[in-house]
């Protein structure tokens, strides 16, 4: 007898052992309680965060379920909008339902009846309904997933269907729940004498057989059960939740009205809409379970056992196939890691040598670092400016008119690619080119004694040599001809700009070798070598001092 009371007991939970977490978030002792396993496991599921503290209240009670620490442990409460009076043969279920044992079902812990309203209170499970997942479409790409989720409410029916529950009666992908090992639980089973007094929402109604729905039955049948899980396995299929994710009310009343009719041709019944190639015959399962005559459908039993014919690697858990899949993600991961290493690696290359071309090596290394160029001063070194003679009058010859840019900027191509192929034998810096126009320094940014005034006499005369030769394509009897200025002096180099950065030359040594340019004569080579000219006159028999 004692222990008849104390199983009763144990079906009924005190309200005041019940503890709300959306309160205790506030406490001073939450930091005390996040220490907790479960508590832990229920904030990482529910919002993927380390902290409880940053859940959406929302998702810790809703209109229809809430969360408590009972035992130190999370569990999850069903609300009941109703009171119903516990008989003995009630509290007999309650505990058969309490002592209740499966993989696959999940575990009843007992009623709150003290409380405010009524709860139905069992295990939380870390992952969510099913219904949840299919919202998502997480990880439902994989077939082995699909089925494996399939066979595992398929266990769970078996073990009611043969337990002295009897059937679920309920059956959705909202009671079919996820723990942290991806085993599906079933829940909310066996109350029905709680079930048959609750409102029911219509959309509730819509993995419910059609011969339940015209009796109005919601103590539920084996039959009633596979036609449940057929509709859940077409969520799975469709990735899209139950009936193809019908939102408005009017829908599934209509839905629900087109069900209820019988003596009709085609029965109603969702679409199947597989996304990638699936088993055919497993459609065809899918099709033989909601068949509108119950006799006609498959026992559960029997649908297990066709899933696992299904299955290629039917022994394998679900557990397993994860790691097995992630250590594959993990092996190919880290190629790929190593391949988009090698490509940043080469694209690094490639982007230095063009940042290199367009400044100074040490300019560029500093604005990669974020750094600040100082502007820096050169007390000797000799410019280089030089620009085609007549260039407007020979780019006028250039027909036909629509064709003229294109053919200009040929010439200015070839013409100073062969310039600076030239550069990369001499010790001298390009600092750029506006048209026809090119300036090039000896001594900036690397400073190399008095040596920059015979880099830049070589340089003069190895462009005219080039020039010599060098013919255009399309008019070739025309001649290029080059006029040259050259100054030596002090000068001072700096970045200008930060959206597009440029390595600029100021100072009277750059005007005065761009004005002995200007006025110079095609072919000559104009300048003054204030520093070291003498040295090296050598290098300019053709040298006009001023």
């Amino acid at each position: 007898m004692r222990e008849k009371e104390r199983l009763t007991r144990e079906c009924l939970i005190p309200y005041s052992e019940l503890q709300n977490i959306k309160e205790l978030k506030s406490n001073e002792d939450m930091r005390s309680l996040e220490a907790n396993k479960s508590l832990k496991s229920l904030q990482s599921s529910q919002s993927g965060s380390t902290k409880l503290t940053s859940m959406d209240d929302k998702k810790l009670e809703t209109e229809n379920y809430a969360h408590f620490l009972y035992n130190r442990e999370v569990v999850f409460a069903i609300k009941y909008q109703v009171r119903v009076r516990i008989f003995n043969e009630d509290f007999i279920l309650l505990r058969k339902l309490r002592q209740l044992d499966h993989d696959n079902l999940n575990k009843f812990c007992g009623l709150c009846t003290d409380a405010p309203i009524l709860y139905g209170i069992w295990k939380h499970c870390q992952r969510g309904s099913l219904k949840d997942l299919i919202a998502k479409e997480q990880y439902l790409s994989d077939a082995f997933v699909m089925f494996t989720l399939m066979q595992d409410i398929a266990n769970g029916l078996i073990a009611l269907h043969q337990s002295s529950i009897g059937v679920h009666g309920m059956l959705s992908s909202e009671n079919c729940l996820i723990n942290d090992r991806w085993q599906v639980k079933i829940s909310d089973f066996g109350l029905n004498m709680i079930r048959e007094s609750q409102p029911m929402s219509k959309r509730k109604l819509l993995w419910t057989a059609p011969e339940l729905l015209r009796e109005n039955n919601r103590k539920g049948t084996k039959e009633g059960d596979v036609y449940s899980f057929a509709i859940i396995c077409c969520e799975l299929v469709n990735r899209e939740t139950v009936w193809n994710g019908v939102e408005r009310e009017d829908d599934v009343d209509e839905i629900l009205y087109r069900l209820r009719r019988s003596n009709v041709a085609i029965p109603h019944r969702p679409q199947l809409h597989p996304r990638e190639e699936i088993n055919q015959n497993f459609l065809h399962l899918v099709r033989d379970c909601w068949s509108e005559n119950p006799p006609e459908r498959p026992k559960i039993d029997q649908v297990r056992s066709m899933l696992k014919q299904m299955v290629s690697d039917g022994n394998k858990n679900l557990m397993d196939y994860v790691f097995g899949m992630l250590e594959q993600y993990a092996s190919s991961l880290e190629q790929e890691v190593e391949e988009r290493t090698r490509e940043l690696v080469e694209e690094k290359r490639k982007s230095d040598i063009l940042l290199y071309r367009m400044l100074p090596k040490q300019v560029a290394e500093k604005l990669k670092l974020g750094e600040y160029v100082e502007p820096e001063q050169f007390m000797a070194a000799t410019i280089f400016f030089s620009d085609v003679v007549s260039f407007t009058t020979l780019a006028s010859k250039c027909t036909p008119l629509q064709a003229r840019s294109h053919l200009v900027v040929n010439l200015l191509n070839g013409l100073y690619t062969s310039f600076d192929g030239i550069i990369d034998t001499h010790d001298v810096y390009k600092v750029e080119t506006i048209g026809d126009g090119y300036l090039v320094c000896s001594g900036i940014p690397r400073k190399n004694g008095n040596d920059h005034a015979k880099a830049i006499a070589e340089l003069s005369f190895a462009f005219l040599r080039t020039v010599s030769t060098f013919r255009v394509d399309h008019l070739p009897n025309e001649r290029v001809n080059l006029r040259i200025g050259i100054h030596t002096g002090p000068a001072v180099a700096g970045v200008v700009g930060l959206a597009m950065p440029r390595y600029c030359l100021f100072g009277d040594t750059v005007n005065t070798a761009s004005r002995m340019e200007s006025n110079g004569r095609r072919k000559n080579k104009f300048g003054t070598f204030p520093l070291c000219a003498r040295k090296y006159l050598f290098y300019f028999p053709y040298l006009l001092f001023l």
